[in-house]
């Protein structure tokens, strides 16, 4: 079963990087090349420098070093799991939070403590790999779902503010969507005994990350197979110590995860579309995928479009000519499939050779339609808490790309180095 010890976290030195919002960033996948200028541009304590550093794992080992030298990031003085908190406004405009626990998760292989619930595309590693040979750190955290009920209650109260220096109480910074960031150090150990059984009860599913926790598996295997009687030993600021049960022996056998209850209150889902460009000049893309899909069009836009899709059961395909609600037909490639990522790459892999991408965003997608970069985009309806459930739970994946958990939480609030 799934193990989350604490470990003593890096976190930002107020004293020297003055605010937290200028030194955090997303994850190193969703960032782009116009976020990443900015944030570099936004304080030189920016962990972006660090998470995506463009090929320089060197220079990157070498701020994470020089950063805790001149503390303006400062390890927590014992171990601790991190109480993580998320405030936002939802889709719907609702005020919505999700409340979950970071600490050094054990790694093990997927398919019995840790479940995948969905496949990846094919990526390469080398880039994570390379990062966390150099710094021997996980920068950013995993999300896992645990499907136990109570994990945010066992963490017990946030603390009114911070303490002096930033460490132990809480830490709050404000992302460029206007998400509320909050973490605290939880260091009681009847709290931290609570909080692991509570994870190690049932499986955990990996909700984001997995090339991150392929990453570390891969990093592992390494150091194992390279392993000396020093190895064995690293310093693991509260992390080794003996043959102990459920203690690991080296840094490089755990990695950062937040987890997070699987439940509707606190995980907001999105949808990831598709956008296809490339196709033969003339193709009647409507006509292929009709064979799939009723097609009628209709004018709805944006949010509206959203509730017309859900109410009617229905994808959306939109093109420089208009936008038709797609509602699967019970004949043909998408005949069958419960989940939209199912029935839309059914269809489209009955295409021609065209390209294929993803975007969980909307306007962007139609943007790159009015501009020409694409020639169609398909929307679906994001997969619910019951299917990302019941498919992990049932030993089978959802195609790559099925679910966008929102909102990220933030490179930089707390890292674990080994």
């Amino acid at each position: 079963m799934p193990q989350l010890l604490p470990f003593a976290g890096l976190r930002p030195g107020l004293a020297v990087v003055g605010s937290v919002d200028a030194v955090i960033c997303p994850p190193y996948d969703i960032i782009t090349e116009e976020e990443r200028a900015a944030l570099l541009a936004r304080s030189p304590y920016n962990v972006v420098r660090v998470e995506l550093p463009n090929g320089q794992y060197g220079e990157a080992a070498r701020l994470l070093q020089g950063w805790q030298m001149s503390r303006a990031l400062v390890r927590e003085d014992k171990p601790a799991l991190y109480g993580y908190r998320m405030s936002y406004v939802a889709p719907d405009g609702e005020p919505r939070q999700t409340l979950g626990v970071m600490g050094a998760l054990v790694l093990e292989p997927p398919g019995r403590g840790i479940l995948p619930h969905e496949n990846t595309t094919p990526k390469a590693k080398s880039d994570r790999l390379e990062l966390i040979r150099a710094t021997h750190a996980n920068t950013s955290p995993i999300w896992c779902l645990s499907s136990e009920i109570g994990l945010a209650d066992a963490l017990g109260p946030a603390p009114a503010g911070p303490s002096e220096g930033g460490l132990g109480g809480l830490t709050r910074a404000r992302d460029d969507d206007g998400t509320l960031h909050e973490i605290w150090a939880v260091t009681g150990p009847a709290t931290h005994d609570a909080v692991s059984k509570l994870v190690a009860a049932s499986p955990l599913l990996v909700a984001d990350g997995h090339h991150r926790y392929e990453t570390a598996l891969a990093y592992q295997a390494e150091r194992r197979a390279s392993a000396s009687g020093a190895d064995a030993h690293d310093g693991q600021h509260g992390e080794s110590g003996g043959e102990r049960p459920g203690v690991i022996k080296a840094g490089y056998d755990a990695v950062l995860a937040l987890v997070v209850e699987l439940s509707e209150r606190q995980l907001q889902v999105m949808a990831i579309h598709r956008v296809v460009s490339g196709l033969p000049a003339g193709f009647d893309l409507l006509g292929a995928l009709g064979a799939s899909f009723e097609l009628v069009p209709t004018t709805a836009e944006g949010p509206k479009l959203l509730a017309e899709m859900a109410q009617v059961g229905a994808l959306a395909l939109v093109t420089a000519s208009g936008c038709w609600l797609a509602t699967p037909r019970a004949t043909g490639a998408a005949a069958g499939y419960e989940l939209d990522s199912n029935r839309i790459d059914a269809a489209l892999a009955e295409l021609p050779q065209h390209n294929l991408a993803y975007e969980h965003d909307i306007a962007q997608a139609v943007m790159a339609i009015r501009t020409g970069e694409v020639t169609a985009a398909v929307f679906c309806r994001p997969a619910t808490v019951s299917q990302i459930a019941r498919t992990a739970h049932g030993g089978d994946r959802m195609p790559p790309k099925t679910t966008f958990f929102w909102p990220k939480p933030r490179t930089g609030m707390v890292m674990r180095d080994f």
